[in-house]
Parts: C-alpha cells; structure tokens; sequence
C-alpha cells in the first residue's frame, strides 16, 4: 500500500506520510452507524491509508466483506471503559489485552482516533499503542490526547464524532452514509423468511434501554393501518424481544409476520434494505434502516432525539417525548439516571406516529412510482 504525504491540517499539524489508521469505536450497532460518516471523512481525506477499526467481535464479523467502511476490524477482547460499560465491569484477562496491545503497536499506526467516549479509559489506552499522532474526545476528568475536543453529553453524536475526524483534516458533506447490503445478507434473510410480494413495513417494538420503549399495543395500531394501506407487515427483533414481537403481533388486527429472534445481523441488514418502511424506537436497528436505505419513522426521547436523532429529513420522521421526571420516583433523568425502567415515551400519541407512518409511506409509494420501481 502506498504513502501517502499529506500537507499540514489547517492548523499546522504536518502529519507526515499516513498508511495506517486506527479508530477506536468499541460498542453497539447504533453507536456504529453515527460513526459512519466521520469514517467517510477519514477515507475522503486518507484514500490511500489502511483503515483499522477496533471494535468487538461483532464488528468484525459484520463488517468483512462489506466494502469501502474500513479495511480491517480488531475484535478488542473486554476491557473496563473501551468495549464493557465502566459500571458493568469488565472480565478482564490481563495476558490478552497486554497482547492485544502488542499486536496493535506492531502495526505502527499512523494515526489514532478516540471515536468511542469522554475518554476516562479510552484516553489511556489509545496511548498506549503508540500511534505516531492521536485524536479524540475528553471530558474534564479525561487524560487528554494530542488532539482533542470536549465531549458533551447534549451533541449529536454524528457530529461529534465529525469533529473529531476534522481535529486531522478530514471533512465530508454525506452526513447519511450508506452501507452496502450484501449477497450474504439476503442469503441470511432467505433461509428464514421469503418475501411477500407487497412492499414491506418492519416495526421495530424493542430497544436495549426498556425506557425508550413504545407500548406494543400502539405499535399494532401502526401495524393495522400500513396493512390497511397495502403493506406486507414484518415485525422484528432480537431473542431478548421475543415477548415484545409477539405482543405487537397478538394485539393486531390484520396479519403479520413475527420474526422476532429469527435474524442474523446480516439477515437484518437485508430485510431493513427491502423495507419501504421502517418504524420503530431509538435503537439499532433503527439506525441500521437508515444506513441501508429505508424511510424511517423514529420514537425517541427527546434527549436521545438532539444525540441520536436523524442528521436529514427528506425520508426521515420523528416523534418525540418532552417526558424528563421519572413517573416512578419523580426524579429528573435529563442529567443523572434513576433506578426505574418505566416508559419515558409514553406521550407520544398513537395519532401522532400514524399521520407521521401514512404521510410518509404515501411519498415513499410515489417516489418507488416515479423511479420505475416495483411496488
């Protein structure tokens, strides 16, 4: 692979000749995608550079194969603060990370970034592989890198995560990057369901914070009216969701598919890029529709809504809850996090997500029409 010698970033930094890059984002499906268009920037600015993701083992399972995203994953093992929560504890087998490390200085990068949090304890560990130049984030407590930015809770996540890649030089005007579905992924998607010969609505009732989910009797009532209006209803989620799938099929009216804790990560990605639709809570799978390719309605809270919240708007819709005191404990979760898990999106009318669904499904039908395609 060939250097590449860039002139200095706009501020001076001369980084000299990049091959290797290394991006720390050690974390969930969701937390993936935000970071897909500061991955974008990072290849726009660096063409010719070895892109490295360290990530989990679902990364690299994920990602190989899957075009331009990155040119390797490093499955991290578990580590306190970079890949387990701080507060769940991290199983730590000290031979492994030390190795892990080692592996990673071996590579000699030319550039570290710290895309994955305030940097508490992912600071100190981009430190010590030895990247010749280092970015990211910190908060007050954080040891900082070379580069840095404040990490502040209330940004969106997309756009920090820009600003940090920018922090080098790197910039991009694809704020919604798409990933490729692949052959595999249909495959994946064909051995447990074959496709109805109807456009496709996906509801996705689950959402790994119990707080951010919408009751499963108001997602039928959205179930209803897209199969009302001509949809191929498939109601999705993972083996934790099993209960939640079956619930929102059991209170419909009108028929539907339950394939709750039947898809692959792949068979997922498939059957979101087949959906002219996709509505569901703030979740993964969720931000995974929106890096396929589908029209998504969204439900958040309205804090997630300013971090996770779509960067675009012509095929995207929200709904949001103003809920901040605990109906439990009546305690502000806006800044500090209670013990509860009740439903913090429980003012979000069924009316309000309806003419949200409709309304798009409608533009989403005409816009299929327009391009010649199948509907």
């Amino acid at each position: 692979m060939s250097a590449v010698l860039h002139p200095a970033a706009e501020d001076g930094l001369d980084l000299g000749a990049v091959e290797r890059i290394a991006v720390l984002r050690a974390n969930g499906l969701g937390d993936f995608i935000f970071a897909l268009p500061a991955l974008r920037a990072l290849r726009l600015r660096f063409p010719d550079a070895q892109l490295v993701l360290l990530g989990k083992p679902w990364h690299k399972r994920f990602l190989t194969g899957r075009g331009p995203v990155v040119d390797d994953v490093v499955a991290l093992p578990p580590i306190t603060g970079v890949g387990v929560p701080p507060e769940q504890g991290a199983r730590e087998d000290p031979r492994a990370i030390d190795a892990c490390i080692a592996g990673l200085r071996e590579r000699r990068f030319d550039l570290a970034f710290q895309m994955h949090g305030g940097g508490r304890y992912s600071n100190p560990f981009i430190g010590q592989i030895g990247a010749r130049h280092s970015f990211g984030l910190h908060t007050p407590d954080a040891l900082r890198l070379e580069r840095s930015v404040p990490y502040m809770r209330l940004q969106n996540e997309r756009l920090r995560l820009l600003e940090v890649a920018a922090l080098a030089g790197a910039h991009t005007r694809e704020l919604d990057p798409r990933l490729p579905v692949l052959v595999r992924d249909e495959v994946a998607l064909e051995s447990v369901l074959r496709l109805p010969n109807a456009p496709l609505a996906v509801l996705n009732p689950g959402a790994t914070d119990p707080r951010r989910r919408w009751p499963p009797a108001r997602f039928a009532r959205i179930g209803d009216a897209l199969a009302a209006a001509g949809a191929a209803v498939v109601v999705q989620g993972d083996a934790s969701e099993r209960v939640l799938t079956a619930a929102v099929v059991a209170a419909m009216t009108r028929p539907a598919i339950d394939v709750g804790g039947r898809l692959s990560l792949d068979g997922l990605a498939a059957l979101l890029g087949h959906a002219c639709i996709v509505v569901g809570n703030d979740s993964g799978p969720l931000h995974l529709a929106q890096a396929v390719g589908a029209a998504t309605v969204g439900l958040y809270w309205l804090v997630n809504l300013v971090v996770s919240g779509p960067p675009t708007a012509q095929r995207r819709r929200v709904a949001w809850s103003v809920t901040s005191d605990c109906p439990v404990c009546g305690r502000d979760n806006v800044a500090v996090r209670c013990e509860h898990d009740p439903c913090f999106v429980d003012d979000i009318t069924e009316d309000e997500v309806l003419t949200l669904t409709l309304d798009l499904w409608e533009q989403e039908r005409r816009d299929r029409a327009a391009r010649g395609a199948v509907a």
